[in-house]
């Protein structure tokens, strides 16, 4: 049976997560927005996407563009966890997970490094 959880409570989680970043880390993510979202339209099961430009991939060029995206899928993450304890680490994991990928960290490093 997927967790319930209110779109406020959610949120507030997404927060939690983002607060336990070390604070180098957290000063150094540089035109970034993250957002909570029910479902990514077209991969329904996806919990999270990291949408721009990794701040490894940056040139002296970049400049004038919108803000990297950060998206949380509520409603995706809802069904797979049971309770509100499995939804807070999946938040944590997920959060810090496209947090990574604008660091320039991806997937299989990730999974190596236990945040898959």
């Amino acid at each position: 049976m997927p967790a319930e959880m209110t779109r406020q409570r959610f949120e507030e989680l997404v927060g939690d997560a983002l607060d336990l970043l070390p604070p180098e880390f957290a000063t150094a993510m540089n035109n970034v927005v993250v957002l909570v979202e029910d479902r990514h339209p077209e991969v329904p099961s996806l919990l999270g996407l990291y949408t721009g430009i990794a701040l490894t991939r940056r040139t002296t060029d970049y400049g004038g563009v919108l803000p990297d995206r950060i998206t949380i899928y509520r409603e995706a993450i809802l069904d797979i966890c049971a309770t509100e304890e499995d939804v807070v680490e999946e938040v944590a994991v997920t959060v810090i997970h496209e947090i990574a990928h604008h660091f320039g960290i991806d997937d299989d490093k990730l999974h190596e490094l236990g945040w898959g």
